[in-house]
């Protein structure tokens, strides 16, 4: 929905018109829960601005934040990582809906935070967090992967355990480098995730 603002009013109403009658959220992605419980979930800051990665201190913090709202809803987390502008965690969560409320919460108490930090009251932080359901033993590999590539994808890091805010540290001292490389080349990341951020990332 990021393109709406780029839409002519015509194309605007169309789209509108077709999620309204679908029965789809006017302006967000629609919530569905998955029969396996095993989630892929993300959000990033509004429009993609690094408001997230303000300081790496902000970056830390956020983390253990996220980390407590996983546990307060009772979500077993696989794999996590925290950029600058958006995170991603692949996550077993009994209730959905009940982690994506936790999640909002949390997204509320931070973007409070720091917009009396950064001077700037009434800034929209966040894009509503997405979840996508695992649908298969592939798939779940293919996001673990993926998450804990992340920082690597965009730059951030050239190895996987270098970036501060990731699982993926605790992921290798626990597997061992030849399982990890082993389900790296398994489970390859290929297009996973290409057009789920902004092109300039």
């Amino acid at each position: 929905m990021y393109n709406w603002r780029h839409m002519p009013p015509e194309q605007r109403a169309e789209v509108l018109k077709r999620r309204q009658g679908s029965g789809l959220p006017w302006h967000g992605p629609p919530h569905r829960c998955g029969e396996s419980r095993d989630y892929h979930l993300d959000a990033a800051n509004y429009e993609h601005r690094p408001v997230l990665g303000a300081s790496l201190e902000r970056l830390v913090e956020f983390e253990a934040l996220l980390l407590e709202a996983f546990r307060r809803s009772a979500a077993v987390v696989y794999a996590w990582c925290v950029l600058p502008n958006h995170y991603h965690a692949l996550v077993h969560a009994p209730e959905v809906m009940a982690l994506l409320d936790e999640l909002g919460r949390l997204h509320g108490r931070t973007s409070r935070c720091w917009n009396l930090a950064d001077s700037q009251v009434g800034r929209k932080c966040w894009h509503r967090a997405v979840e996508r359901a695992i649908r298969s033993e592939r798939h779940f590999w293919a996001t673990l992967n993926y998450v804990h590539h992340n920082p690597v994808h965009h730059g951030y890091t050239t190895r996987w355990q270098d970036w501060p805010c990731s699982s993926a540290a605790a992921y290798l001292s626990a597997v061992g480098r030849d399982v990890a490389e082993r389900n790296w080349r398994a489970f390859p990341v290929r297009n996973y995730g290409r057009g789920w951020d902004a092109p300039a990332m």
